[in-house]
């Protein structure tokens, strides 16, 4: 019987130009490979069923399970891809690949499609037309966003392919809150200078001499807060675009911290403002200098601003389990509230706002810090209590040999 079997040339040439439309409609890839399979096997499942017409030659009991068949191929190939898909069949879920079942657990297959998704949204897909989507938040969890499209297969199977937005989301929401708080900053100190510019300019000569100094200097002072933001702004951006690339520049940690602390040293006479305990180890790590070094600037800038000023600030370098080692700043000023902590490497974030502009803080500082460490794959952690002072520390990985 094989030997007369005839290859369907006229199904399959139907198949190839139907995917080839499919291709050039932008239907998903992954689908079009669903759909190719699936057809492909419905011609070589009806040359079988050529030979059953003979049963005298194919006992019942040996013949092929058409519709297993069908249904172990599509879940084999939605098994094979990455992106997680469901099939199902009318109301039921035939098939989960792993990456579905990882999303939305492994007790999926052969629940009611409705209740394994559960959003409203999601189910209101399964009365759409095939090719229609659907924007599911909070699908997995709280500020997740999903994407589910409707494939069609056949009048009883249908794929639900599933894209995970959240990441897409986040950064367009941070985006916009970005540029939201990058204008309010911006927007104060330039409204005071406009103000003060016009005073002097409607006044004139009425304005006396001591009164026009005090108002060029809050002008001076306000357009180089402006300078300060700008170049924080360009900073961060600098270090977005950077946060891939792992510096591979050996160096000696010891040496750079002490350079940092001779910038904070006292005027002669004056008391000491930095100290520096360097401990015995000459730790090496793989970095980018000029970064590294307006991390540690940040810190003890930050500790002078808002420690006692009677305690000197401490700068302490020390080994650190895992092979790495421990960079750490502490202060004895007011401390910082619990409430605060987890939000203090958020671009604009102040704990006390008045304070942070009189001190002519940017809001951006820890932010950059927070970046910095990322791209040395470091960790950033910060202490405090209040009435007691505040520890920021750097762990950083030591250079291999």
């Amino acid at each position: 019987m094989s030997g007369n079997r005839q290859i369907p040339w006229a199904g399959m040439l139907l198949a190839l130009l139907t995917n080839i439309c499919l291709v050039w409609a932008s239907v998903s890839l992954l689908i079009v490979a669903v759909v190719a399979g699936v057809w492909f096997f419905s011609l070589w499942a009806d040359r079988l069923r050529s030979e059953e017409e003979e049963p005298a030659r194919q006992p019942i009991s040996e013949r092929p399970d058409l519709d297993a068949i069908a249904r172990n191929a599509m879940e084999a190939t939605v098994e094979s891809v990455s992106v997680p898909m469901i099939l199902t069949d009318e109301t039921r879920i035939r098939a989960a690949n792993a990456a579905a079942r990882a999303v939305l657990g492994k007790h999926l297959v052969g629940q009611d499609t409705r209740i394994a998704l559960r959003h409203p949204d999601a189910i209101r897909l399964l009365d759409q037309p095939d090719g229609s989507t659907v924007t599911v938040p909070a699908l997995t969890v709280t500020d997740s966003v999903w994407h589910l499209t409707r494939h069609g297969i056949d009048a009883r199977y249908r794929v639900i392919e599933m894209r995970d937005r959240t990441a897409e989301a986040d950064i367009s929401r941070a985006h916009t809150d970005f540029v939201a708080n990058a204008s309010h900053e911006l927007r104060t100190p330039l409204s005071s200078i406009i103000g003060y510019v016009e005073t002097l300019s409607d006044a004139g000569d009425k304005v006396d001499g001591a009164l026009t100094q005090r108002f060029l200097g809050t002008v001076l002072r306000e357009a180089r807060r402006m300078q300060t933001l700008l170049a924080d702004l360009m900073s961060l951006s600098q270090l977005e675009a950077e946060k891939h690339d792992l510096p591979e520049t050996r160096i000696e940690l010891p040496q750079l911290a002490q350079r940092v602390v001779r910038e904070f040293a006292p005027a002669p006479g004056g008391a000491i403002r930095v100290e520096f305990d360097k401990g015995e180890d000459a730790p090496v790590v793989r970095g980018d200098a000029k970064q590294l070094e307006q991390l540690l600037r940040n810190f003890i800038d930050n500790a002078l601003k808002y420690g006692d000023g009677e305690t000197p600030v401490r700068v302490v370098l020390k080994a650190a389990p895992r092979n790495m080692t421990e960079l750490s700043v502490t202060d004895t000023g007011a401390g910082i509230a619990p409430e605060h902590l987890p939000h203090l490497t958020r671009r604009f974030y102040r704990t006390d706002p008045g304070r942070s502009r009189a001190a002519g803080g940017t809001g951006l500082g820890l932010a950059i810090c927070k970046h910095i460490v990322e791209r040395h794959r470091g960790r950033l952690d910060i202490a405090s209590k209040l009435g007691v002072g505040t520890t920021v520390s750097v762990r950083l990985p030591l250079a291999a040999d």
